[in-house]
């Protein structure tokens, strides 16, 4: 069953007699009464009881102040509501509303809706709430790295037709920093799809208008009106390559203080995201959370960005010398590097150690850069001399002289992303002697790459330690549109990647059940139109057992 959200379907679900649940109490300006729903609805981070329900009212012209709303959740699509209540759309909060739904049943579909006083309708929203006890089987969406210039979100389109959808982890990148003259801007200009504000977004003011062009998507209206989304931020929505004490694309002399930046981003986030608030003086970066999936599984959400990572390794200039690749080999080795904090890996140490204690099948890792090992591919052996002159000689003079010598730090030993967990590989490692040690039976989920991985996770003794599926790019573009076929080699030349396209957009489905974890790669054949079709460029599977390798089908 598709589940289309249209106006036709949210009055249906008001039935006739919704617009007497307007209290007289709300009354409000007329002005305000005239508030419309022009970003949807979101309903996140699901429990055995309820949800987090989201909407943003946009006043009319001229119209300032807080906007009273009503929400609704019935247990049908056209039925009377078993729960309604009052919220604020606050000015203070960009006129964004949240509420959390509670005394729901464990394991059903809920669905949900917003009015203004006056009665005009949100459109339609549906979540799962978790289940508990005995579970069968669960069914996630794995998403990430959505530029709006890079082209029309089609992957969310298919996603919202899904029959079966228990929840959607967004795995970063919601929102990227970058003006109207940056990243993806070339495709943004062909589509009529460039960012607003058209400079990169510094201010809180910025990163509120970032997160409303981007919620205006059709596409993403109807997958967050599908099901709830479970969210962590990854760099973009501060500032590409974000670490503890900055970011490679913040410039303390132009931009400002990055403690500042930072604080306007997460408090944007948190404003127009389905995503449960901070506690009152608690650091608005400890994100870190966890969600129990019956006895089936543990899903832990994990920050990689700002609460304790070490900065990257990177070259101190354009083109890396001998020996700035020499500093970085060594420097990467730094058995101090951290990635997630000694307090957050303490926490996922007890949240993964009390699933494996309460005898749950999986732990799931929710995590947003790619954890296996991957050597610098050898793209001239991979593509053939001939293949691969042809390749260089079709790029722009700048792209080849970066190409080249990104393949000269690959060639010295420079893994292929050091953004990644392989830039912190004494950090993996004592994540992976953690999963050993309680006798966990792990499976990681990532983001960032723009690419689809299928990987089995070795510790440095070569012993597989956990499985790994790795989400592409809803719209961003990557590295396969200068290198095609780019993932192949990644893969034949790598012993723990499995799987590896570099070349499609879309999403990650995952199966879990009692006997195995599934991953279907979908693909959509263009981001450049609306129309599109729907692909599958790969599923993996592993058992339960300990240890376990991928298997393709």
């Amino acid at each position: 069953m598709s589940f289309d959200i249209t106006r036709r379907t949210a009055l249906a679900a008001l039935g006739a007699s919704s617009a007497g649940l307007a209290s007289p109490a709300l009354s409000a300006p007329r002005r305000l009464d005239d508030a419309r729903f022009l970003h949807g609805v979101a309903s996140g981070d699901p429990t055995a009881a309820g949800a987090i329900l989201w909407t943003r009212a946009t006043p009319a012209e001229g119209a300032t102040g807080d906007i009273p709303l009503q929400w609704h959740v019935a247990e049908q699509a056209g039925a009377q509501p078993i729960r309604s209540g009052r919220v604020n759309a606050a000015a203070t909060r960009d006129n964004t509303a949240k509420v959390e739904v509670t005394r729901l049943q464990p394991g059903r579909d809920y669905w949900y809706w917003f009015t203004t006083s006056s009665g005009t309708p949100s459109p339609l929203g549906r979540f799962r709430t978790l289940p508990v006890g005995r579970t069968e089987d669960f069914v996630l969406a794995l998403a990430s790295c959505q530029l709006w210039a890079g082209g029309f979100f089609n992957a969310y389109d298919d996603m919202a037709r899904l029959d079966r959808l228990d929840a959607v982890l967004h795995l970063g990148d919601y929102i990227y920093e970058y003006g109207a003259d940056g990243y993806g801007a070339d495709i943004g200009r062909q589509l009529g799809r460039l960012p607003e504000p058209p400079h990169e977004i510094i201010t809180l003011a910025d990163y509120r208008r970032r997160h409303a062009q981007v919620k205006t998507d059709p596409a993403l209206q109807a997958a967050h009106a599908r099901a709830a989304f479970i969210t962590v931020w990854d760099d973009h929505e501060t500032a590409n390559d974000a670490w503890i004490g900055g970011a490679e694309n913040h410039d303390p002399a132009t931009e400002g203080d990055w403690r500042a930046r930072k604080a306007a981003a997460l408090q944007a986030y948190f404003e127009w995201m389905p995503i449960r608030d901070p506690r009152r003086g608690s650091d608005p970066a400890a994100i870190f959370r966890s969600f129990e999936i019956g006895d089936l599984a543990t899903l832990a959400m994990v920050e990689t960005r700002l609460l304790g990572r070490d900065e990257q390794i990177a070259s101190k200039g354009e083109v890396a010398a001998d020996a700035d690749i020499a500093r970085m080999l060594r420097d990467r080795q730094q058995p101090r590097r951290e990635l997630l904090g000694a307090a957050q890996f303490a926490w996922l140490e007890n949240v993964l150690r009390r699933s494996v204690a309460s005898g749950k099948v999986w732990q799931l890792l929710g995590n947003q850069v790619v954890m296996a090992r991957v050597a610098g591919p050898d793209i001239e052996r991979g593509y053939g001399p001939e293949r691969f002159a042809a390749i260089i000689a079709r790029m722009p003079e700048g792209w080849r002289t970066r190409i080249r010598a990104t393949l000269a730090g690959y060639r010295a030993g420079l893994p292929f992303n050091m953004d990644a967990w392989d830039g912190y590989p004494a950090a993996r490692e004592r994540l992976y002697a953690m999963l050993r040690r309680i006798g966990a039976r792990p499976v990681m989920f990532a983001g960032d790459s723009h690419a689809a991985w299928a990987n089995d996770l070795a510790d440095a003794s070569g012993t597989v330690v956990a499985s790994e599926f790795g989400t592409t790019a809803i719209s961003s573009p990557s590295f396969g549109s200068l290198l095609p076929g780019l993932g192949q080699i990644i893969a034949a030349q790598n012993n723990e990647v499995v799987f590896n396209n570099q070349d499609d957009k879309g999403y990650t489905l995952v199966t879990l059940t009692r006997e195995a974890a599934t991953a279907e790669f979908v693909t959509v054949s263009t981001v450049m139109s609306r129309a599109y079709q729907r692909g599958v460029a790969g599923r993996f599977t592993r058992g339960t057992e300990r240890g376990a390798r991928l298997r393709e089908g």
